[in-house]
């Protein structure tokens, strides 16, 4: 039972009643128009309207199993006393969408907070999962500030492959780059396309869409236990039916977002992040979520909380299980119960109660999915204390903002590092130099790749993973150090710093470095140099040119033209903090 809240509100203090109790010509209208759909009238008035926001999509394999979930979310909101009304909106599924569907998650973020605030809708049900739905619908909920709970995709069921546990993306990329050289042949590759996704849902690994349900649940936003109940499981359904009917609970108790979500929140998210092993992009969306809310969250609060809280989810990209196996051992309650010490469990939630007493009681098996803090995931070495954390944030001439890395997903040998780098221009031009057998390249030098982040990409694509040249995966390497101001996915593995800021496209340093430059890496001084006198960097500075940017009109002008940096969060300028924004006027 999560309804503990006795309500505060009475039916005509709910913001839909502007609509369809007024005794005018307008109240006439909305109420004749409703009737024109088949309803009766006193199957709406009267009772809380309830916005069932849904990302479903025929071109979003994520969320197929939509339609029917919005179907058990109704049933919940009508048998809570409420009526339901299903919105679609903005479906960003992050294989399809192209050039990235971080370009899209500012204009979902847009269009989830006008459905809530131009319609009639007391409370809303946001159902997303994919990776940049999560954070974008819960920035246009915060933004609203209406009763909001967040119903998450659930992953996809596991596969295997030769005994070995297959997880979607990150096996694509170890794959891929056994085919390219031949150890693999094409009816093997044909066959694992087939199967390796095997049903609806997210991503199985701890990738973005995982980390990004976590966050949502970790903020006290969704259900405890919901992020990772799989897709195509039964409790998925009744899970759905049953945020359906705590929303209803939440608007009579006015138990929007602003009531819910603090500092100290946000502080539970980033080490559930942290301890998750989760995806790097977090640290693009949790400053953009956060401002919304008027909250500072910097890169430099993640880095902190990074080195407290170890990686004790055993999961791929860092680790070897799958989300099913999370499910299984107790989900994100139990991970929290492990790190209860890093929390602060008084936060609200929407179920009416703290985050500790929602997880106080929560069972969990020690099956070694779940680790305890004492014996993390990675255990740092003396050569590399720093190997077995979830994040880094680095400073230095390259990227003077910040830039990002995924320590335990990376070769510690890597994590201090000096190399020559070798520079491209743009991703087309690294792919096909990547087939090149006669590349001037070696296992120490440094690929970097710039004209990726948010403006250049343009959207920030995932283009950070670069790939392994060919004449090298025949000799046996499998990781170099990558550098790029673009993302990565976070099902993706490798020792890469992303997220490099300010971006070359703008005129960030990483605009300056040259092809043979040498670079110097240390993680343990969070540094990112390049070793190249000030004076010739100023030198060329002066000669720089900015690229030219083909975008004269539409979204993806407009996006560039508003869109802050990735440290700051990649949303636009007009969009952030809380500052309020009035009720529409009904005529």
């Amino acid at each position: 039972m999560t309804h503990t809240a006795k309500p505060t509100r009475s039916i005509e203090e709910l913001r839909s009643q502007r609509w369809f109790a007024s005794d005018d010509i307008r109240g006439f209208a909305h109420r004749q128009r409703m009737q024109a759909q088949g309803l009766a009238r006193e199957a709406f008035m009267g009772r809380p309207v309830i916005g069932v926001i849904n990302t479903w999509s025929d071109l979003s394999p994520c969320h197929a199993h939509f339609r029917e979930r919005a179907e058990a979310v109704k049933r919940g909101v009508l048998q809570a006393g409420g009526y339901p009304l299903e919105l679609p909106a903005l479906s960003l599924g992050e294989v399809m969408v192209k050039p990235t569907t971080m370009i899209y998650r500012n204009l979902l973020s847009i269009e989830c907070e006008e459905l809530l605030r131009s319609l009639p809708i007391d409370g809303a049900v946001l159902m997303g999962g994919c990776d940049k739905t999560t954070p974008g619908l819960i920035m246009g909920a915060l933004s609203m500030d209406i009763p909001a709970i967040f119903m998450p995709a659930g992953p996809m069921l596991n596969d295997r492959y030769k005994g070995q546990a297959v997880g979607a993306g990150t096996h694509t990329k170890k794959f891929w780059a056994e085919y390219t050289i031949g150890n693999i042949d094409k009816a093997e590759w044909v066959g694992l396309e087939a199967r390796m996704t095997r049903t609806t849902g997210t991503c199985n690994t701890m990738g973005t869409a995982s980390t990004m349900t976590a966050i949502a649940e970790a903020l006290g936003l969704s259900l405890p236990g919901a992020m990772s109940i799989p897709a195509v499981d039964a409790e998925h359904s009744r899970m759905a039916w049953r945020c359906g009917e705590r929303i209803v609970g939440m608007v009579w108790e006015d138990l929007k977002p602003s009531r819910i979500v603090s500092k100290a929140s946000f502080m539970n998210a980033i080490a559930a992040y942290m301890a998750l092993g989760g995806s790097t992009n977090a640290a693009v969306h949790l400053p953009a979520m956060a401002g919304r809310a008027g909250i500072e969250i910097t890169v430099d609060d993640l880095d902190e909380i990074a080195r407290k809280v170890p990686v004790i989810a055993n999961l791929y990209p860092s680790g070897e299980k799958l989300m099913e196996d999370f499910h299984f051992a107790g989900g994100l309650p139990a991970v929290l119960n492990k790190i209860a010490k890093h929390l602060d469990l008084s936060a609200m939630t929407v179920t009416g109660r703290t985050l500790g007493d929602n997880i106080v009681h929560w069972p969990s098996t020690d099956d070694g999915t779940i680790l305890d803090p004492e014996t993390p995931l990675i255990r740092g070495t003396v050569d590399c204390p720093e190997a077995g954390i979830a994040l880094a944030v680095l400073r230095g001439n390259l990227c003077p903002d910040g830039a990002v890395v995924k320590p335990s997903a990376a070769t510690p040998a890597l994590l201090r590092h000096t190399g020559r780098a070798l520079v491209f221009e743009s991703n087309a031009e690294m792919l096909a130099a990547m087939a090149d057998e006669a590349l001037d390249v070696d296992e120490s030098t440094v690929l970097v790749l710039r004209n990726g982040g948010p403006v250049g990409g343009p959207g920030m694509p995932e283009w950070g993973n670069l790939p392994i040249p060919k004449k090298l995966l025949r000799q046996g390497v499998r990781d170099m150090l990558r550098i790029s101001d673009a993302r990565m996915s976070g099902t993706h593995y490798g020792t890469c710093i992303l997220h490099v800021s300010p971006e070359s496209a703008i005129g960030g340093p990483l605009a300056l470095l040259k092809t043979g430059d040498m670079i110097r890496f240390d993680i343990g001084e969070r540094r990112l140099d390049m070793l190249v006198p000030d004076e010739e960097l100023a030198e060329r500075r002066r000669a720089w040119v900015a690229p030219v940017q083909p975008f004269t009109r539409g979204y993806t002008r407009m996006f560039q033209r508003e869109v802050t940096q990735a440290h700051l969060g990649c949303d636009f300028e007009s969009l952030s903090g809380n500052g309020p924004t009035p009720e529409p006027a009904i005529y």
